[in-house]
């Protein structure tokens, strides 16, 4: 049987995020993340929000996968890709 973390990186919701529309999707994501989280900062929710946000957006920017490092994976993009190429 496969590993977690193997099963999780081959598949296509691993190679979405890790490919550079993924990366793209979670920058902008956590943008909206922390616009809404600006717009309602005055609630819990909306520093919530911020506070979240910084999670999308550094794993766009520094092209790394949080959910394949949870589950015993690698944490880097260019890892993944690179142990899980598809052919």
């Amino acid at each position: 049987m496969r590993r977690l973390e193997e099963a999780f990186n081959r598949s296509g919701s691993s190679r979405f995020l890790n490919s550079p529309a993924g990366r793209i999707f979670r920058l902008v994501a956590g943008l909206g993340f922390l616009v809404v989280g600006y717009v309602y900062r005055g609630h819990a929710l909306g520093v919530l929000s911020m506070v979240w946000s910084v999670f999308p957006l550094s794993a766009g920017a520094l092209d790394i996968c949080y959910f394949s490092a949870l589950l015993g994976g690698p944490l880097s993009g260019a890892k993944i890709r690179a142990r899980y190429k598809t052919g």
